[in-house]
């Protein structure tokens, strides 16, 4: 890695950091109606707004031992989670990203849209039109001007977006027409076109990849809930989260591993 590189990868860890203390307050109001804007930050049980040395992104957690200094009320730690998360994804995207640095602002965006939405789905088994719809103009934006060099890749994600939403949507209906139920909502299939046309923008093997492992890890993670008779048949597991992880995994390595089994077959 060199500086450059490097350079890049710390302040998008940084910045992740940043956006991850935001991403907390999102899933918190979003699915409740709430503004993301006013009022500030205050702890639940007592009232009293977060003060700006206490909102400090990990650190400030950990300077109160996770507790409200006013109340000591605890805080979850779900929230300095999730800022640390956020800034190692951040990083590991500018990593990937770096030999095509136009593209690190969408994928950026993605993954904080992405962490808030899978969080949302885990709490709520909701994927809000709020985040959802919003993302579609923002990212194709950003995928836009990255595509200034390359608009075949441009081209590729809007046909592989379109390809994914009517793919889900041909599930819901034919399952809700089959089986009188669908094992997904509408939620599902608009999250689809979003992750599909990021993962055809980085290539077809991206989304083939992506599509496949979303399907793949989500059916291994209701097969191990049954087998340790936390879930049965009639379980509803949000599968949000599993569409969002199996993008991650086809942007990351998608494009390599479809290489690699089309050279078993030849």
């Amino acid at each position: 890695m060199g500086p450059v590189t490097a350079l890049l990868v710390a302040f998008s860890a940084l910045l992740g950091l940043a956006v991850g203390s935001f991403l907390n307050v999102v899933i918190w109001r979003v699915p409740r109606g709430e503004s993301v804007v006013r009022p500030p930050s205050a702890c639940p049980r007592c009232g009293h707004a977060i003060r700006p040395r206490d909102n400090v992104p990990v650190l400030g957690w950990l300077l109160l031992r996770g507790r409200c200094r006013d109340c000591g009320e605890p805080i979850a730690v779900r929230y300095p989670l999730v800022e640390g998360v956020t800034a190692v994804l951040f990083g590991l995207v500018a990593l990937r990203f770096a030999a095509a640095p136009a593209a690190i602002p969408a994928f950026l965006f993605l993954t904080a849209v992405g962490i808030a939405l899978a969080l949302i789905d885990l709490d709520v088994h909701r994927l809000p039109n709020a985040l959802v719809l919003p993302s579609y103009p923002v990212l194709a934006v950003l995928l836009a001007l990255a595509s200034v060099d390359d608009w075949s890749a441009m081209l590729r994600a809007l046909i592989g977006g379109v390809a994914l939403y009517a793919f889900y949507f041909a599930l819901m209906f034919v399952s809700e027409l089959v089986l009188g139920r669908t094992g997904m909502g509408f939620g599902d299939v608009k999250l689809a076109g979003l992750l599909g046309g990021a993962m055809a923008w980085v290539g077809w093997g991206a989304l083939v990849v992506g599509g496949f492992g979303a399907f793949l890890l989500g059916g291994l993670a209701s097969l191990l809930l049954i087998l340790t008779g936390r879930g049965g048949r009639g379980t509803q597991i949000p599968f949000g989260p599993w569409m969002i992880i199996g993008a991650a995994l086809g942007v990351a390595v998608g494009e390599q591993l479809w290489s690699a089994y089309l050279q078993l077959l030849a």
